[in-house]
């Protein structure tokens, strides 16, 4: 089976700065690409879309640049998702100097970190609908508890393609399925919005963790969304905080070896293809 892994993270402490690693201890180092092919070994993965790593905001753009220039060499990376703040006065400008580097076919505002009231302002929706014009689509990081907060965001830009990111951060520990399970139905009503399938592994119980854990999350995610709205990511490095890239991607093989082959291709391909313009 053939993977597009839709999140992957490289970070070079050496170049930017990235403050919220120093509260993760077994993060806080650099992470680069041969790394990531190390660990991928053997995995299938034969693409990958570089995902933005909540770098310093001063240094969003030079992120995105240094990815740039790094795919250059490596037709490995297919696509940049940049980091942005749509809650800032000029962002459209912001949007035109992204727009130079043709790798970049999304945008993502870590959410989860932030005050509830960042994403709810009348400015951040004005800017996101900004979005479309530049074929970019939008990630939403969001913690299960703001799923409510995601639901209004969407409602507000309905030309924008969002990535609910990492089926919406559930308490998979401590299994409690309501209300992520009803926000999710609400959010998959929602034509323009897609699920990613990743994470989830940091969300279970880091120290015995098993695939039947993760499997009541993962049919949800695909009973609402369908095999058209899902794709799949590997979320590494921050997966290794509960699990090797090797044993998510195992994890994820087990849980859908009884689908159609043609839906597998769907979640763990074709639709990352499609969605990002690959």
């Amino acid at each position: 089976m053939r993977f597009f892994d839709t999140h992957l993270h490289l970070w070079d402490l050496k170049e930017f700065p990235y403050s919220w690693c120093a509260g993760v201890p077994k993060l806080n180092r650099s992470f680069l690409l041969q790394d990531y092919r190390d660990a991928a070994d053997g995995c299938g993965i034969q693409k990958a879309l570089f995902m933005e790593c909540d770098v310093d905001e001063p240094y969003s753009l030079d992120e995105a640049r240094r990815i740039q220039s790094l795919a250059g060499g490596n037709p490995f990376i297919a696509g940049i998702i940049a980091s942005g703040r749509p809650e800032r006065e000029g962002f459209g400008e912001y949007l035109d100097a992204l727009a130079k580097l043709p790798l970049v076919r999304g945008l993502r505002r870590v959410l989860h970190t932030q005050p509830d009231a960042l994403s709810q302002s009348a400015l951040f929706a004005e800017n996101l609908r900004l979005l479309p014009q530049y074929e970019l689509t939008f990630d939403l990081c969001v913690q299960a508890r703001q799923l409510p907060l995601a639901i209004a965001l969407v409602k507000k830009c309905p030309g924008l393609t969002f990535i609910l990111d990492h089926c919406g951060v559930p308490d998979v520990k401590g299994r409690a399925f309501d209300p992520w399970r009803t926000h999710i139905q609400k959010l998959s009503a929602f034509p323009n919005v897609v699920c990613k399938i990743s994470g989830l592994v940091a969300y279970a119980d880091p120290a015995c963790w098993t695939v039947e854990d993760l499997r009541p999350w993962v049919e949800h995610v695909i009973a609402c969304f369908g095999w058209d709205r899902v794709v799949w990511g590997g979320d590494w490095p921050v997966c290794t905080l509960s699990a090797t890239l090797r044993q998510w991607v195992d994890a994820t093989l087990e849980l859908t070896k009884g689908a159609a082959e043609a839906d597998r291709e769907n979640l763990f391909w074709r639709n990352a293809e499609r969605i990002y313009r690959i």
